[in-house]
């Protein structure tokens, strides 16, 4: 199994907003950290914010940020937005043309592992990534106030 980019850019895109959660994320910003084509995050980034992951601002001043903190949103959910649609395999498409079609046993076990898959990463979210990884803030965080916050909020659930 493989993912695609646009799932691994999504993945990456909401790294970023959940490391700056108090800055209006701009995909020129997203593209250099993440050394991503802007053209190619335009997409990923429309198809964040109708899945609800982000909301998007318009205008000059616009931009993203996460929809809900981090702690709330799934990996699983993300990979099952950008992933779901695609067939893993031919015969599970209405364009099936393979021979075995009506007598392979095969397409019930693949879809379990499917699930299986997508049903591990349900309890990771997005925080679990990003909190306290202090090598990830230093390639993600837009500025110094973002790593000094960063930090900060790291103290605190170290307190806690």
């Amino acid at each position: 199994m493989r993912l695609t980019t646009r799932t691994n850019l999504a993945l990456r895109t909401l790294m970023v907003c959940a490391v700056n959660p108090d800055r209006i994320i701009r995909k020129s910003d997203v593209a250099g950290a993440i050394n991503a084509s802007e053209n190619h995050l335009a997409q990923v980034v429309n198809q964040l914010g109708q899945a609800g992951f982000i909301n998007t601002l318009r205008g000059r001043h616009g931009g993203f940020t996460l929809a809900r903190p981090a702690e709330e949103i799934s990996v699983g959910a993300v990979f099952r937005a950008f992933e779901a649609e695609l067939p893993f395999m031919e015969c599970m498409t209405s364009e099936n043309t393979c021979p075995l079609k009506g007598t392979c046993r095969m397409s019930g076990h693949l879809l379990r592992a499917v699930e299986a898959f997508y049903a591990s990463l349900d309890p990771v979210m997005l925080n679990e990534l990003t909190a306290c990884n202090d090598g990830l803030e230093a390639i993600l965080a837009m500025d110094e106030a973002a790593r000094a916050s960063a930090a900060r909020r790291c103290r605190e659930r170290e307190a806690a």
